[in-house]
């Protein structure tokens, strides 16, 4: 079992620019490749970006592409979002998850293991 806790989230003016951070205490982050997803009231949880296991390659929504960037530290076993201009449709809740096989996939159903989320609310 792999536990993974979010942190940063909050409440963000338009245009603000938050990190969100997901943690894997005692874990090592390079046996997986670690998906970012968000779900806002009454509608699906969807894809937000990715990293692989190495760190060398990165996928993002094309809602967000431009203006986050996925980042990992192996050392602090911590896998970073940072999010830039953010709008108001990027309220969500985001969490993060981590695939064991790396497969590269954008759906959450490839994904074993996830955190419990973090609130982003963005303000107009």
């Amino acid at each position: 079992q792999v536990q993974l806790v979010e942190s940063g989230g909050g409440l963000v003016q338009a245009g603000g620019s938050p990190r969100l951070s997901c943690a894997a205490p005692g874990r090592t982050f390079s046996n997986y490749g670690i998906g970012w997803f968000r779900q806002a009231p009454g509608k699906e949880r969807e894809f937000v970006a990715r990293i692989n296991r190495s760190g060398t390659i990165t996928y993002f929504a094309d809602a967000v592409k431009g203006r986050f960037t996925i980042s990992g530290d192996n050392a602090k076993n911590t896998v970073y979002l940072q999010m830039n201009s953010l709008k108001p449709e990027d309220t969500a809740v985001y969490y993060c998850a981590a695939d064991p096989s790396d497969t590269g996939s954008r759906s959450p159903r490839q994904y074993d293991y996830w955190g419990q989320g973090t609130q982003v609310t963005v303000s107009s």
